[in-house]
């Protein structure tokens, strides 16, 4: 990897000296001759972005931004969230089954993926409109005009705040002329087929309409799922409490699916967009998504053992592949267990459903704008949740639950913008949005049952039910003042309110498990957790922005952001737990700091290089755990501070008309800076730095964040020529490197993932005018493994504060291995 990180640090070398060398000879360029204009038809093209609710390009927007043209996300493939990662270094995605489903980490700030109701602090927009829940990770797209991923704090111009950043998907509109395409692929990993198009016509001269749809399906999968048939041994409460012998009874899990995912996924959205004058623009979208896959946890790799090299649930070995040990639910169980499938298969369905409606008027000194929009969602599954299921007889690993949510949510934002002529403008706009979160989740663990219990209980070891009912009002204004005709001053703030009423109960619990779980009717006051939350906040930003010429920009920013507290709706109310209501609910998070940026088109537009340095810090950094001695989730707050340094460049040469060299290379540092009773690692000894003040805790002062890689960067070449008078072949090669990390919040040194290189390639052909084309896409040829997030093996581990502690299987989110498709495009 030392080789990987020299071609990265000589890469940006070479440009810094590039940009030097022609600074004397650029004071008086001769104008090119017709015939040399002729050959000098590459350079840099622009690509507009919206990071300050107005279209400007990236060079010229004051905020670190990568921005992902229409052309790229095409020839990258850039179909889901994760795909993103493969082009901004910096930020990371890991997937999970349970909790928000998805950890998303950028500069080493990440929202931990075991709670529902935590809010990512990387958040998604879509067409304006704010998406915070994990579960969009489940959303695929397709048919975009653009990505942006916009690095760090962001409390103006994006919904609700964001403390860690924002990834931009806008999505294409109708086109002026009649339009269709259809695309088909294969890709040969997972046995996946796909076909997707659209079509795009004006139907009046000042309304277009566009409907675009895609369909995948699985026939294998990315990992491979090893298992053998393990037995589940149940006794009756009913028994038991007689004074019996529980009358057990045994029942047989067979193996989970053998390829998993086994993805099958349909997309669609329509748009219509009407523009009756030059002055007023309406756009309408409304999308739907049916995703559903057959085991929920299928990317849970046990990659590193906490005794030894086999797991401590199943004998396997444990190790840095694409493999997993899982078991459906026994099936004579699962025909009746609550969202269970009849024969016990593992699963997670997906649906959603949204709509949005912009609107813009353009007056002379006055843009006036609206996004409103409504999105639902709903997730459920069945899960083996220990991830690694046992090959011992009703003993550890044999654990199964489902789980139903839904999520909805309703906005309203407005905006005014005005473009006056003379030094002074201004941005004044509002937020409204009202959110729902239900939830609903059974457990079958315990080896108990209760042929006592109501109708499709009888296995159920404890049933929660829980939900939160959300309200946010904010107003934000940005002034700005051009001191001098190359100096502007920027100044904003947003003031947020909100209000978060929640409510969680276990309303069933097998008679033999009460000692553990907390039920409705406890006679101690405390079955029913009830919680009114109320936050409000003021996050200011400062910018100034100097640019002495056209080409080079340089600006310093001051920034906040803030998002909510909240509630965890997947907790549990454990008998062992004092204060369930503490236990549930959790802080505001806060960011501030300072940014300080150098944007630089040259070399006659030939070469793009820009550096920012960082330096924030985090109050309340949300990070989620299980307290094992209690028996609950709990969200514990920490301090933290990231800060480092990103250059990046572009480089296609006049004279090379279709060549594009580009790279990065990203130093951050992201540590805890006061956690001082944070939780042990589940094994942690005592000379580890376990049991401060007896009470298994660590003070991580000082120690990394999860996911936080020292080094990244990545270095790519893309190569466009033509071929004959009509025909056009296409390349591009990229490498992306990572430094290593822990995949823990908490310092467990087995969680380590090493520092990796992954590499992507593509090959298309087709006509000149984009009528048709073959492509061969290839991600991660390198196939490497590494994973962005990490559990604790359930039921893995001991002595956890004493000198005997065995440390708990690492159980990490591990991503795709190495995928070739091949893709053919037609346009009508």
């Amino acid at each position: 990897m030392r080789f990987s990180k020299s071609v990265l640090f000589a890469s940006t070398a070479l440009t810094i000296g590039l940009c030097v060398q022609p600074a004397a000879a650029q004071e008086a360029p001769a104008a090119p001759a017709p015939e040399q204009a002729q050959q000098q038809a590459g350079g840099i093209h622009d690509i507009i972005v919206t990071a300050r609710k107005r279209q400007e390009t990236a060079q010229d927007v004051p905020v670190a931004v990568t921005a992902i043209s229409a052309e790229q996300i095409t020839s990258r493939d850039i179909t889901s969230v994760e795909k993103i990662a493969a082009i901004a270094p910096q930020f990371n995605v890991g997937r999970a089954s349970n909790g928000s489903g998805a950890q998303l980490t950028l500069r080493g700030i990440g929202s931990s993926s075991t709670s529902i109701g935590i809010e990512q602090s990387v958040a998604v927009v879509v067409d304006g409109a704010y998406y915070g829940q994990g579960r969009v990770i489940q959303e695929g797209f397709f048919d975009l005009a653009r990505v942006e991923v916009l690095k760090g704090p962001q409390a103006l111009f994006f919904g609700k705040n964001a403390t860690a950043g924002v990834i931009s998907i806008t999505t294409a509109d109708p086109t002026p002329t009649p339009e269709f395409q259809i695309k088909g692929g294969y890709e040969f990993r997972s046995q996946q087929w796909r076909v997707e198009g659209y079509a795009s016509l004006p139907l009046t001269e000042t309304l277009g309409f566009r409907l675009a749809a895609r369909y995948s399906k699985m026939e294998g999968g990315y990992y491979r799922n090893v298992a053998d048939d393990i037995v589940y041994t149940e006794v009756d409460s009913v028994s038991v409490l007689a004074g019996g012998n529980g009358d057990p009874t045994s029942h047989i899990a067979a193996p989970a699916a053998h390829k998993a995912p086994g993805e099958e996924e349909f997309l669609a959205r329509a748009t219509l967009k009407w523009e009756p004058t030059s002055r007023l623009t309406v756009s309408l979208k409304g999308n739907v998504d049916f995703n559903t896959v057959n085991n929920s946890s299928w990317n849970y790799v046990a990659f590193a053992c906490g005794d030894g090299d086999t797991s401590q649930l199943n004998g396997y070995a444990c190790g840095k592949h694409f493999v997993t040990h899982q078991n459906n639910m026994p099936v004579d169980v699962a025909a009746g267990f609550p969202f269970a499938k009849q024969n016990g298969a593992l699963y997670n369905r997906y649906r959603s459903a949204g709509g949005t409606l912009n609107v813009t008027y353009d007056a002379d000194q006055l843009q006036l704008s609206s996004v409103t929009n409504y999105q639902w969602n709903n997730n459920r599954w069945a899960c083996a949740c220990d991830f690694q299921s046992s090959n011992s007889a009703g003993g550890p690993g044999s654990n199964w639950a489902t789980e139903n949510s839904s999520w909805k949510a309703f906005s309203q934002e407005f905006r005014a913008l005005t473009q006056f002529d003379g030094p002074f403008n201004m941005m004044l706009g509002m937020l409204y949005q009202k959110t729902r979160r239900d939830f609903e989740q059974y457990v079958l663990t315990g080896g108990v049952s209760n042929s006592a219990a109501p109708a499709g209980l009888e296995h159920v070891a404890t049933a929660k039910t829980s939900f939160t009912k959300g309200e946010t009002m904010a107003v934000f204004g940005q002034m700005t003042y051009k001191i001098l005709p190359t100096l502007e001053l920027a100044g904003g703030v947003r003031y947020s309110d909100e209000t978060k009423n929640s409510y969680f109960t276990q309303f069933y619990n097998n008679p033999l498990v009460t000692s553990i779980f907390r039920d409705q009717f406890d006679p101690d006051g405390l079955g029913e957790v009830t919680a009114r939350q109320h936050f409000t906040n003021w996050s200011p930003e400062a910018t100034l922005t100097w640019k002495p010429t056209d080409d080079l920009m340089v600006y310093g920013a001051y920034k906040t952001a803030y998002k909510s507290g909240g509630f965890s709706n997947g907790g549990i109310n454990s008998k062992f737990s004092t204060d369930p209501t503490a236990d549930l609910t959790f802080d505001p998070e806060k960011a501030e700091g300072f940014e300080l940026g150098f944007k630089s088109t040259l070399l006659d537009r030939q070469l793009r290089f820009n550096v920012t340095a960082f330096n924030y810090k985090y109050r309340n950094l949300q990070v989620d755990f299980f307290n094992s001695p209690i028996f609950a989730f709990q969200t514990l707050t920490a301090d933290a501070r990231t800060k480092g340094v990103e250059a990046e460049f572009q480089f296609a040469p006049n004279g090379v008309p279709g060549l594009d060299l580009h790279g990065s290379v990203n130093y951050d540092k992201a540590r805890y800076t006061d956690f001082p009773l944070a939780p042990c690692y589940a094994g942690q000894t005592p000379a580890e730095g376990c049991n401060l003040a007896g009470n298994s805790r660590q003070d991580l002062g000082g120690q990394s964040l999860s996911v936080a890689p020292r080094w990244t960067g990545n270095l790519g070449v893309n190569y466009e020529m033509s071929v004959g008078t009509s025909m056009k072949l296409g390349m591009n090669v990229d490498a992306r490197y990572s430094g290593s990390y822990l995949a823990s919040a908490f310092g467990n040194p087995l969680s380590r993932q090493g520092e990796y290189v992954t590499l992507d390639a593509g090959l298309r052909f087709g006509a000149e005018d984009d009528n048709w084309q073959v492509a061969v896409i290839g991600k991660n040829l390198t196939n490497q493994f590494y994973v962005t997030g990490v559990v604790d093996g359930p039921s893995t581990g001991s002595g956890t504060g004493t000198p005997a502690g065995i440390k708990a299987d690492q159980l990490g989110f591990g991503t795709l291995p190495r995928t070739v498709m091949v893709e053919v495009t037609k346009k009508f």
